[in-house]
């Protein structure tokens, strides 16, 4: 069997080939002009990496700005695959906003074959660095949105990036960036009031992946994980038992799983612990429109009370 190096290399190769074809006597973008590499109806096109910053991008944009996700609602961010229709698109568009530290593995190598410039949205965050013995030990976490602190930068990000794109939108960039940016100040005080009535003992957020770790310290919360980053497991014996241990010790009323992972694992601690499995966080995706997080705002406020009510602080929604 090849070792999976070996399979990605293969396999981007045959993107490559495929992405060739695709766009035989198409101009890439960054070769051609403003209009050749302009959406259809004239508008710029930004493409995102996923789905919580492409509605963060959306916001500043407004209608300036044609935005799109690469990843689909629900989808996993960490190691994702991109397809030849993904690298043709983003051949085709004017930038692409990355969030950086980490969280698209996939990213170096896509954008390089698709010729296009990206922006980081992370620069200026000081980064948590991941705890443990695991691979990731030291390396910055990378779900750095989770903190409406952080947001905030991510957001100044876009607005830098958006106005050097189209200039002439400056002032609608600036305006709208202002507007969410008071929208996550809000959002960010509510979340805070939902959890602030946890006595210390329990004041634990016990999760699948560690991508909490932002929040966790904005809002005083010791944070327990089966796994520092999302990867192709349900957690191993050694995890779970870990895991298992800190919920039975802190008596932690419930723990929780992201919506882009098995909670199987998950479910095993509550069991084997005396605990209760006490619902779906929503992290690195957002959901369809017509799903329970259709926005970052609404991701932000679906946690928070998720939550609270896992833990005990408020009654759960109905």
């Amino acid at each position: 069997m090849a070792k999976p190096s070996l399979r990605r290399a293969s396999r981007w190769r045959v993107l490559a080939l495929l992405f060739a074809t695709a766009l035989f006597g198409v101009g890439v973008a960054g070769c051609g002009t403003d209009e050749e590499t302009a959406s259809a109806d004239g508008r710029k096109t930004v493409l995102t990496t996923f789905t919580v910053i492409a509605d963060m991008a959306r916001e500043v944009a407004g209608d300036r700005v044609n935005v799109a996700s690469i990843t689909k609602p629900g989808a996993e961010v960490h190691g994702y695959e991109p397809t030849p229709s993904d690298l043709k698109n983003a051949a085709k568009a004017d930038l692409i906003l990355e969030n950086g530290l980490g969280l698209e593995r996939w990213f170096e190598q896509f954008v390089s074959r698709a010729r296009v410039d990206s922006v980081t949205l992370t620069d200026g965050i000081i980064p948590i660095p991941i705890e443990g013995e695991s691979e990731y030990a030291g390396k910055a976490n990378p779900h750095a949105w989770m903190s409406t602190d952080n947001a905030v930068i991510y957001v100044e990000n876009i607005r830098k990036a958006l106005t050097k794109l189209d200039p002439q939108g400056a002032a609608t960039f600036t305006k709208n960036a202002a507007a969410y940016t008071a929208k996550l100040k809000e959002v960010g005080d509510e979340v805070k009031a939902d959890l602030a009535k946890l006595p210390a003992n329990q004041r634990a957020l016990v999760t699948c992946e560690g991508a909490f770790a932002y929040l966790a310290r904005d809002l005083d919360l010791d944070e327990m994980y089966l796994w520092p980053v999302n990867a192709e497991q349900q957690g191993t014996p050694q995890q779970i038992a870990a895991v298992v241990r800190f919920v039975r010790d802190r008596k932690v009323p419930g723990v929780f799983c992201e919506s882009t992972v098995s909670a199987k694992g998950q479910e095993r601690v509550a069991s084997e612990s005396g605990s209760r499995f006490a619902g779906t966080l929503y992290v690195d995706s957002l959901s369809k429109p017509d799903g329970p997080v259709p926005s970052y705002l609404e991701l932000l406020r679906k946690d928070a009370t998720t939550i609270a009510a896992g833990l005990g602080a408020k009654e759960p929604q109905s």
